[in-house]
C-alpha cells in the first residue's frame, strides 16, 4: 500500500537567505527560487535534510508566476519540509551518493527509503521490485555503497513485512522475504553512519502485532534501529503512538518512527462507504499534512517525526490521480489548505 514517492537547508533559514538575496532589489515575488513565507518551519529539533529544489517547490513557483499567490503559499508548506528521498533505479548509487553528500554539506541527516524487495506491493499499484534475490542484494550493496560513511537514515521496504503477514506473496517469496530483509538491514548497518528502520505497516493493517513482531524479529530488528508505521498512510499520532508502544513492548522495547506527512485529519472516515471502499488508503479527499518532521517526539522510544511520503505525489491512479509516485497538483494543494495549523 505505499505509493513510490519520487529534503534544502532548512526552512526558517533558507526564508531568511531569501530575504537577503531580495533585499535592496526588484525581484520576482519568489525572488528566483527563494521560499515562500507558511505557517511550516523547521525547528532545531528538525535534523533533516531537504532537497532545495523539488517539485512542490516548482510548483509554487508556477502558481506565483501566474498570480496564485495563496495557493503557491499553500503548496510551499510542502516544498519547504524535509521528505524522504525514494531510492530508484536498477543502480541506486549515483542517486545515493548525490543525496548524502548534499546532505553532509548542509550538515544535515537524509531520509532514504528502500523499496524494491521482489514482488513488492504484491501486484498492486506500486508492483515491481527487484526480478529475484540476488539481484535485491546486489541493489542494496550498491545503496549502501552510495551512502558510504555519511549519515543517513534509512527506511526499509514499506509494506514488506504486513504483505507478508496477509499472506498475499506467491510461497516461494513469502518464505525467503523476511531472511532477504535481514541480509538488507545488515548490509546498510555495516555502514557505521546508517539508522535502518524496518517498516511495519500502520495501525489500521495487522490487528495480530504477535505474527507482526515475530516476523520483525526474524527481518532482523535486533540489528536494526527500529521500525517505521504509518508509511504513507493517515491515522492519527495519538492513534500511531498506541498501536507503536503496543508493538515495542513485544520487541522488548524497540524503538520507532512515524510519517506524520498527510495524517493531520486521521483517514477516511468510515461513514464515507462511497468515498472510501476497499480503497480507503488511495488518495483519499479532505485529508491534511501532519505534524512537521522532528524528533521532539514527546516519548523515548519515538525516535522521531518524518514526512517518509511526500505529499501531493499519488497514491495510485484511482480517484482520477495519476499514477503511483506521480506529482498530482490538486490533492497536493488540497493537502495544504486543509493544514492552517501543525497537528500532532
Amino acid at each position: 500500500m505505499a505509493r513510490i514517492p519520487t529534503a534544502r537547508p532548512v526552512g526558517g533559514a533558507r526564508h531568511r537567505a531569501a530575504v537577503l538575496a531580495c533585499a535592496g532589489a526588484v525581484c520576482l515575488p519568489l525572488c528566483a527560487g527563494a521560499a515562500v513565507a507558511s505557517g511550516f518551519t523547521d525547528g532545531p529539533d528538525s535534523p533533516f535534510w531537504a532537497e532545495p529544489v523539488n517539485r512542490p517547490a516548482k510548483q509554487a513557483r508556477i502558481w506565483q508566476e501566474r498570480g496564485r499567490d495563496e495557493d503557491a503559499e499553500a503548496v510551499q508548506r510542502i516544498a519547504e519540509q524535509p521528505t524522504a528521498v525514494w531510492m530508484t533505479g536498477e543502480d541506486p548509487r549515483e542517486q545515493v551518493e548525490r543525496v548524502t553528500e548534499a546532505a553532509e554539506r548542509a550538515g544535515r541527516i537524509p531520509l532514504l527509503v528502500a523499496y524494491n524487495i521482489p514482488h513488492r506491493d504484491c501486484g498492486q499499484y506500486s508492483s515491481g521490485g527487484a526480478r529475484d534475490a540476488g539481484a535485491y542484494r546486489a541493489w542494496v550493496a550498491r545503496a549502501a555503497a552510495g551512502i558510504g560513511e555519511r549519515r543517513a537514515w534509512v527506511v526499509l521496504e514499506p509494506d514488506a513485512v504486513a504483505q507478508w503477514a496477509t499472506g498475499c506473496l506467491p510461497q516461494e517469496a513469502r518464505a525467503g522475504r523476511l531472511g532477504l530483509l535481514a541480509e538488507a538491514v545488515r548490509a546498510f548497518k555495516a555502514r557505521r553512519g546508517t539508522s535502518v528502520y524496518i517498516d511495519a505497516g500502520n495501525a489500521g493493517w495487522i490487528s495480530d502485532q504477535q505474527l507482526l513482531a515475530d516476523a520483525l524479529k526474524k527481518a532482523g530488528i535486533a540489528d536494526a534501529d527500529g521500525f517505521a508505521l504509518n508509511v504513507s498512510n493517515f491515522h492519527t499520532t495519538p492513534v500511531t503512538r498506541t498501536y507503536g508502544l503496543q508493538l515495542s513492548d513485544r520487541l522488548g522495547g524497540a524503538h520507532f518512527i512515524i510519517d506524520t506527512s498527510r495524517n493531520g485529519k486521521g483517514p477516511l472516515p468510515p461513514t464515507l462507504p462511497s468515498e472510501g471502499g476497499n480503497e480507503a488508503w488511495c488518495n483519499p479527499p479532505g485529508r491534511a499534512l501532519g505534524t512537521p518532521p522532528t524528533t521532539a517526539t514527546g516519548d523515548p522510544r519515538i525516535d522521531a517525526f518524518v514526512w517518509i511520503k511526500r505529499p501531493g505525489e499519488s497514491d495510485g491512479s484511482c480517484r482520477g490521480a495519476p499514477q503511483a509516485g506521480r506529482w498530482w497538483n490538486e490533492y497536493a494543494l488540497g493537502l495544504a489548505t486543509a493544514s492552517s495549523a501543525p497537528a500532532r
